[in-house]
């Protein structure tokens, strides 16, 4: 189907372009110094990429539950229990907009981390839409 934003851009292709914008952000506020707008950014990239993931598949993915749900389903059925594990590291960066609990050491560790979910989210997305 297409969507408002882009009208010639299926649902997931608008996710995805949405999550590499937030990642781009999310590195450049990071780098200036606002860790919390940062942590936020990576988050809502993740979050996108997962959206794109769960649109293409027909999978609902309107609530935190649902992104959760999608990550779990995504990483039984593609063999990557990891997976799991980046989502929870995007969502602990999401926890820290709102505790500022973590300092840059902790967010720069993080970021590797959310880096290679979104770019493993990206490949498994063209992989299907070649298909």
């Amino acid at each position: 189907h297409r969507t408002a934003t882009h009208p010639r851009m299926a649902a997931w292709q608008e996710h995805l372009e949405i999550s590499q914008r937030f990642r781009d952000q999310g590195f450049a506020e990071i780098e200036s110094g606002d860790l919390l707008q940062g942590s936020e950014k990576l988050w809502g990239a993740a979050a996108h990429a997962v959206k794109a993931v769960a649109e293409q598949r027909g999978w609902r993915h309107d609530s935190h539950r649902d992104l959760f749900s999608a990550v779990n389903r995504l990483a039984s059925e593609s063999g990557t229990p990891e997976f799991t594990r980046m989502f929870r590291v995007a969502s602990e960066l999401h926890v820290n907009f709102y505790e500022v609990t973590m300092g840059v050491d902790s967010i720069h560790d993080m970021t590797g981390y959310v880096d290679d979910f979104l770019g493993s989210l990206r490949q498994l997305t063209a992989e299907r839409d070649s298909h």
